[in-house]
């Protein structure tokens, strides 16, 4: 797996131009149930976010292009579970482990518009509580307003550490 993350840096790193649609199309995976347990995306985005520190790669369309892979990516997952319902309990990860189903339904109880917003900086949940929203049909507005917003939170919180202390340090390092 770390060639994988190790070529698509070097990708960016050799061809900045990309770096806007390839960190958005993995913030995308990032919000998508199921797909999210089998895509590196969070390594790679914190590289990227080293390489715009340690380049002439731009900040603000790295950053509009993870929050809108990222809203979208859970859009999809929220209409996933809208359409399936309890169905998607029959599906991967939910199927061998009823447990996670649980767990993210007491904190989609507990939170519950707010849980949209908290589930994007908790791994285990980003993609999972989308998919419950659907599922326990939280109004489509409401939904909406707090991906898109905690969306972009999430895509500048994820990109500025690697940014701002590649910068303070330095490019050597990088090569």
């Amino acid at each position: 797996m770390s060639g994988w993350i190790d070529a698509v840096v070097a990708f960016v790193q050799a061809h900045g131009v990309w770096a806007a649609p390839i960190a958005g199309a993995l913030a995308f995976t990032e919000g998508l149930a199921f797909v999210a347990l089998a895509v590196p995306g969070m390594t790679i985005l914190f590289g990227i976010g080293a390489l715009i520190g340690a380049s002439k790669i731009p900040f603000v369309p790295v950053w509009l292009g993870i929050g809108i892979g990222a809203a979208l990516g859970h859009w999809v997952s929220y209409a996933v579970g809208f359409y399936l319902k309890d169905g998607v309990t029959r599906i991967g990860p939910l199927r061998r482990h009823p447990e996670i189903m649980a767990r993210a339904a007491r904190f989609f109880a507990r939170w519950g518009v707010m849980s949209v917003v908290l589930c994007r900086f908790v791994g285990p949940l980003r993609a999972t509580v989308p998919l419950l929203c659907g599922v326990f049909e939280m109004g489509f507005w409401p939904f909406q307003i707090a991906n898109w917003l905690s969306a972009f939170v999430w895509a500048g919180l994820t990109l500025a550490p690697g940014s701002l202390l590649v910068s303070w340090l330095g490019t050597s390092w990088l090569g």
